[in-house]
């Protein structure tokens, strides 16, 4: 899938907090701890994320008694090359900031 823009920085939150273990299952409970997303920012991601292609999603399969079970989600490989992607552009954004640059605009 070619993407024609760079992901919202709450996208981009995400994406990477599912990298840190890109082949673990996740909560969107706790991606939304972790990235301090409310769950009406959160899911809309999420769903978004899986309709592309770049998550995975699961049902959680032993739920303790009296609370249904949650989805789950991880990236697939295409998300974990876009993680990777977003990743090194945060880096050399970063760095470019710490020697007084601007960070490089796609297309400029």
């Amino acid at each position: 899938m070619e993407r024609s823009r760079r992901p919202s920085a709450q996208t981009t939150a995400v994406l990477l907090a599912l990298a840190e273990d890109p082949a673990g299952w996740r909560y969107g409970y706790d991606l939304s701890r972790q990235t301090k997303l409310k769950a009406g920012t959160m899911y809309p991601i999420l769903i978004r994320l899986a309709d592309h292609g770049l998550l995975e999603t699961t049902w959680e399969g032993d739920a303790p008694p009296g609370r249904p079970p949650r989805h789950m989600y991880r990236l697939t490989g295409e998300g974990r090359s876009l993680a990777g992607e977003l990743a090194s552009a945060a880096g050399h954004d970063a760095n470019a900031r710490r020697a007084g640059g601007r960070p490089q605009v796609e297309g400029a």
